[in-house]
């Protein structure tokens, strides 16, 4: 079987997160529970968004947006991994991969600029403020949206595109425990250099892109906190922006030092900034913006009352 014109091979077989026998179970029941509390977390949010009304807002219908993203992008990930601590070859088609590789790159694309649409609604919010309706409108809302996911169909098939149009002879070993794009191009038998940088170029605008936009939007919103004469406001102003804060510096800090550190013989560091993106920063989303967020707090209290059903 030939997949296509260009590989030469049917199979592929994921290296895994280790090689070691002993630590197999632990980390098939630890990652279990972190794919649970991804679903339930993640599901459980949008859930309570749609319900509850006090919700019905640009920022919260960018935040469901959101879980719904990390939920599709654990489910890409974790599954396989699982499988993989349990079976002795964790056998991939080449199918299969470029299908993981097109969907974790789809979901990861729009998690990078659903975050930009996050940043975007708070500086309208806290530097706009009388504004705030007018220009975030349910319309904008939805392009904004519909935009987000119109660069993931893009970046996912110009990367997938290029992976699948390589050479991989015989039964090839990825040196990882998903199919990505770095172990991939990796193991490949031919390699077009010009055209990799091109991949390359678009995951660095993915990524810079989405980190200079929320970077900007960020010097705004400091410069009018800084304005605001009361302590308690400006406590107040900030403490709208601190969730979405600590979820962008985990999700970036992880990526950036993933694909552009220098390149190392080492994967062990590979995997680990890779666990942080696809599995537990999933799962910590929900928990961030549920747990500081007084709103969503509320609107929890209510449901487990039977206050948004009566």
């Amino acid at each position: 079987m030939r997949p296509g014109n260009h590989s030469e091979t049917s199979l592929f077989v994921l290296e895994g997160l280790t090689d070691k026998p002993e630590l197999q179970i632990p980390l098939f029941s630890l990652f279990l529970l972190i794919y649970v509390v991804s679903m339930a977390g993640n599901l459980g949010l949008v859930f309570l968004i749609r319900i509850s009304s006090q919700l019905h807002t640009p920022m919260y219908y960018f935040l469901s947006n959101l879980s719904f993203i990390d939920f599709c992008y654990s489910s890409v990930i974790i599954p396989k991994m699982l499988v993989n601590f349990v079976s002795e070859k964790n056998f991939t088609s080449f199918p299969e991969c470029m299908a993981q590789l097109y969907l974790f790159s789809f979901f990861g694309i729009d998690d990078s600029f659903m975050l930009t649409a996050m940043a975007y609604d708070r500086y309208v919010a806290i530097c706009n403020p009388l504004l705030y309706n007018v220009t975030m409108s349910h319309r904008v809302c939805m392009l904004l949206s519909t935009a987000v996911y119109i660069m993931g169909t893009f970046g996912a098939t110009v990367h997938t595109s290029y992976i699948s149009s390589r050479s991989f002879c015989g039964t090839s070993v990825i040196h990882h425990y998903f199919c990505d794009i770095l172990p991939l191009l990796n193991i490949a038998c031919s390699r077009d250099y010009t055209k990799e940088f091109w991949v390359m170029i678009i995951v660095g605008f993915n990524v810079f892109a989405s980190v200079f936009a929320i970077f900007i939007s960020y010097a705004f919103i400091l410069a009018s906190i800084l304005r605001i004469r009361s302590a308690e406001g400006r406590s107040k102003a900030f403490s709208t922006c601190s969730s979405h804060l600590a979820a962008v510096g985990v999700f970036y800090g992880s990526i950036i030092f993933m694909y552009f550190k220098p390149s190392t013989s080492d994967t062990t560091q590979e995997k680990v900034a890779s666990v942080f993106y696809t599995t537990v920063i999933p799962m910590l989303n929900p928990l961030i913006y549920s747990l500081r967020n007084k709103d969503v707090k509320e609107a929890i209290k209510k449901a487990v009352n039977g206050g948004l059903f009566s």
